[in-house]
């Protein structure tokens, strides 16, 4: 499909409205007429909602900051602004220069093994990353998923610039599908990572097993003080496949993760909470599990990345094609979600704060379930408010 041309337009999500659709990071289905499935314009007006007119937000993309990447997955920015980018597929990390938009290549991450959903996904600088130069990755291994951190030594030739993996922790669950795979570091300086269950809904459900959990660790890959079990790194549970971490500013955890037929989700997180997979979906109440703070149906979302700026969560849709805005007020939405760029610049994988009003925007349309056009992928430049 050809997408217009760069729009501000915000499209208001009715993000709560009951729908099925596909599971995972699966394409836009056709119509029954064979066409792509409908979607409201640009300039669309607002579907009202019981609590009034969506608060006002807005979103601009100011430029393209880098073009021509392949499988685009995690995003790490360096101290001097510019950033790495992990290829997927190629088991590889760039670095794109933040004023020229230059590509460098920096290494490729040894035992990455690509396939299905997995491959070279998240990235992490260290918290001490000015003195230690460390880059974490979240990867898939011929036998599972693991984490492993990698000096960075710019000093040597283009390409070779990764050490070798020091594995941190390994034994996630590995699938064709539902690896999880984004990584971040805390306020508390520890190291969170959201699992997938791999297709295997009894993991999520199973505290003994690292599938469908958030993970809290040391930078070393130990439990750490304040875990709910003092010898485990399982923080929360019962989750499908999350790939979307953010704190805000009072330091609470948010979370993204995709339903399968009917709803996807973001989620608030308290340690030793059960987020219901696969016992419920989306806002059912049920004794045990913690609902959603917000929904979507699977078409419009499916959602990977997140970052928190301008007080909103920023939400990337895979499936959906379009950035999400969620405004908060403290731990609750103040109004029903924002749509932005819907179809305009195909799957958005990762959105990463860079400061102020400022994010930047990954696409994901050279993957197996994209279709590129001339210049895909690209790291797009937008302000926000």
């Amino acid at each position: 499909m050809r997408r217009p041309a760069v729009t501000t337009t915000a499209l208001a999500g009715a993000a709560l409205l009951l729908a099925t659709g596909c599971s995972g990071e699966s394409p836009r289905p056709p119509s029954p007429q064979g066409g792509s499935a409908t979607r409201p314009g640009p300039g669309a007006s607002p579907s009202p909602t019981a609590q009034g007119a969506p608060a006002k937000g807005a979103a601009t993309v100011t430029g393209t900051l880098a073009k021509g990447l392949k499988s685009p997955w995690g995003l790490a920015a360096l101290p001097d602004g510019d950033v790495l980018v992990s290829s997927r597929d190629e088991g590889t990390v760039t670095r794109v220069d933040a004023g020229t938009g230059r590509l460098t290549p920096v290494g490729r991450v040894a035992g990455a093994s690509p396939g299905g959903e997995g491959g070279l996904m998240g990235l992490a600088l260290s918290p001490s990353y000015a003195k230690d130069h460390q880059v974490y990755a979240y990867f898939t291994t011929a036998s599972d998923n693991r984490i492993a951190r990698m000096t960075y030594d710019e000093k040597r030739p283009a390409g070779q610039q990764l050490g070798a993996p020091d594995t941190v922790f390994r034994g996630i669950p590995k699938g064709s599908n539902h690896n999880g795979g984004r990584i971040a570091f805390g306020p508390d300086k520890m190291l969170y990572a959201g699992t997938g269950e791999t297709g295997d809904t009894s993991l999520a459900q199973d505290p003994k097993s690292l599938g469908g959990k958030i993970l809290r660790m040391t930078k070393d890959g130990e439990p750490v003080h304040g875990n709910p079990e003092a010898d485990s790194v399982v923080y929360s549970l019962g989750h499908r496949n999350v790939q979307g971490l953010a704190w805000d500013a009072a330091g609470r955890l948010w979370a993204a993760e995709f339903g399968q037929n009917t709803w996807d989700e973001l989620n608030l997180i308290e340690p030793g909470k059960n987020y219901g997979w696969p016992e419920v979906e989306g806002k059912e109440e049920k004794a045990g599990f913690v609902p959603p703070v917000a929904q979507w149906k699977t078409s419009e979302a499916s959602p990977s990345g997140i970052a928190i700026a301008q007080g909103s969560v920023w939400m990337a849709g895979l499936r959906g094609e379009r950035l999400w805005r969620i405004p908060l007020n403290g731990a609750r939405p103040v109004a029903e979600p924002q749509a932005f760029f819907p179809e305009e610049y195909g799957r958005l994988r990762t959105v990463l704060a860079t400061g102020g009003d400022q994010l930047l925007l990954v696409t994901n349309e050279t993957d197996t379930r994209g279709t590129p056009e001339p210049g895909d992928d690209r790291i797009l430049k937008v302000t926000v408010k």
